[in-house]
């Protein structure tokens, strides 16, 4: 009996595990190397989206993009890599058209 929960526990582990892989490249290829493309539908430059600022609950800045299916989110850093906390916004509201980035619809 504790021989077949052993199994089955290694089987589940390694299905979670296998959660974490990149399978874009396909299995075993790694992560692509150029994390600034959206490649999602409408694949684009990061850089072409319309970016906002998201204040966290504790006040400080972060960048955030919505393409209508994939959310970016990026801690806005200052020269020395501190956090930016700039009062833009109350604690976890935004400011800017972050949504006005691409042409898909956004159900919210």
């Amino acid at each position: 009996m504790t021989k077949k929960i052993a199994t089955a526990a290694l089987v589940l582990s390694a299905f979670t595990l296998s959660a974490c892989a990149d399978y874009e490249a396909g299995p075993g290829r790694g992560y692509p190397a150029d994390k600034t493309v959206d490649r999602g539908i409408d694949k684009k430059h990061l850089s072409q989206l319309q970016w906002g600022v998201w204040v966290d609950p504790t006040g400080c800045d972060t960048w955030i993009a919505d393409d209508g299916v994939e959310g970016y989110l990026v801690r806005r850093m200052d020269k020395y890599g501190k956090p930016v906390c700039s009062g833009v916004a109350p604690p976890t509201y935004t400011a800017g058209d972050f949504k006005g980035g691409s042409d898909i619809r956004d159900p919210n």
